[in-house]
């Protein structure tokens, strides 16, 4: 005898509700593209800005900040590097190049590209990001659609940047 008889309404009801559980159980079970390298240094500690900064050159009084900033204060270069800020897909940390207090280069020293995906993503979203910091010449940008971790995390950093040079 046929299991979805057409007398048996309540049958058909009940196998079609399993079926959609079953589905939804599935769906929802699939894992985010994290890989476990990327979950295990999210407790890790974050490196220390003045450790990524220290290969900076002496400013021209032959001075390098204890910061990892080299240079003199407003009328100088300055090269700082940002916080390193954790976000969901990985660390993101900026450095940026004050010439005459003006935002000159913007240099995105970590981000997230464990995978093709975040490859991808951030070869297009880093460029973006730079371009809007270097025109604003500040941190309020906008966030680049598709990267909006990506884009936080270098707005945040870029910000810690910009609070330690007028600091």
């Amino acid at each position: 005898m046929h299991t979805l008889k057409k007398n048996r309404p309540l049958r058909r009801i009940v196998l079609a509700s399993a079926a959609t559980v079953s589905g939804m159980v599935l769906l929802l079970s699939l894992k985010p593209h994290t890989t476990p390298s990327v979950a295990g240094s999210a407790s890790s500690p974050a490196p220390s800005s003045s450790s990524s900064a220290s290969s900076g050159t002496a400013g021209p009084d032959g001075t390098t900040g204890s910061d990892g900033s080299s240079g003199s204060a407003a009328t100088g270069t300055q090269s700082l590097t940002g916080d390193s800020v954790q976000t969901r897909w990985g660390p993101v940390q900026v450095r940026v190049t004050l010439k005459g207090g003006k935002l000159t280069d913007v240099t995105a020293v970590t981000y997230p590209q464990e995978n093709p995906r975040d490859q991808q993503i951030n070869a297009y979203a880093i460029p973006q990001l730079t371009r809007e910091a270097l025109t604003a010449q500040s941190a309020d940008i906008d966030t680049v659609s598709g990267a909006t971790y990506t884009s936080d995390g270098y707005r945040q950093s870029l910000q810690s940047a910009l609070d330690s040079a007028s600091g």
